[in-house]
């Protein structure tokens, strides 16, 4: 995804003679979460794979609609596993980034039965709409980037301490990119990668929250557990 000149050049050449600790404390909250996105986006070119532990409830006028509890696991290029733990216990997907279809398997004690569905099938989206190529942290970056450039931030907060880092960001949807929500974002400093993200409508309604768990960064992960 093409980002503009100042944002791939000039903040790129700034935030590499910039330390992370020297930005005042007086500087836009923008520019600060910015230079937490490059940071982020930097760690994420160099590793190669990562495991984690997600929870993720959905909710629908204020109250929980939907939970799920799952294990992610990611490749690159781009490849993408899920193994379900709850609502569905036993439940597999398996994505090549790039391809049509999702492998969908219903018994992972069973992996001979399997079936593929389009990428864009509902009956394989998130409760709000993610499909699987929406997922992986590569994807999530390019969305901070995207509306960090497009979407004005205004003075959202900002804070940090030795562990994490934690912003609001003002963003078009994760999803289509068509309505204007505010996500409330909290980033490890041990991996540079996110642990617990708040989805809200303008109205200030709590669409969604992700909780990120027990990263396992390059592990060297077998392609054979890719394989559909």
């Amino acid at each position: 995804m093409t980002r503009n000149l100042f944002v791939s050049l000039g903040c790129g050449l700034w935030f590499v003679l910039t330390p992370l600790g020297a930005l005042s404390e007086e500087a836009p909250t923008d520019t600060r979460i910015l230079a937490i996105v490059q940071r982020m986006e930097s760690t994420f070119k160099t590793l190669e794979d990562y495991t984690c532990e997600v929870d993720q409830i959905f909710y629908l006028n204020g109250v929980e609609e939907e939970r799920n509890r799952f294990k992610f696991f990611f490749k690159k290029p781009k490849k993408i596993r899920v193994d379900f733990s709850s609502p569905y216990p036993s439940l597999t997907l398996v994505y090549l980034g790039g391809e049509p279809e999702v492998t969908v398997i219903p018994f992972r004690f069973f992996s001979a039965l399997k079936f593929r569905f389009s990428v864009t099938d509902p009956k394989i989206r998130t409760r709000a709409g993610q499909r699987i190529p929406q997922t992986d942290m590569g994807y999530f970056i390019e969305f901070l980037f995207r509306n960090l450039e497009t979407v004005k931030q205004g003075d959202g907060s900002y804070g940090e301490d030795g562990e994490k880092v934690r912003f609001v960001l003002r963003a078009m949807d994760y999803i289509e990119g068509k309505m204007l929500e505010t996500y409330q974002i909290t980033i490890s400093k041990r991996v540079w990668l996110p642990v617990h993200i708040e989805r809200y409508s303008l109205e200030g309604k709590r669409l969604e929250v992700t909780d990120i768990r027990n990263y396992v960064v390059d592990s060297h992960l077998q392609d054979a557990l890719f394989r559909p």
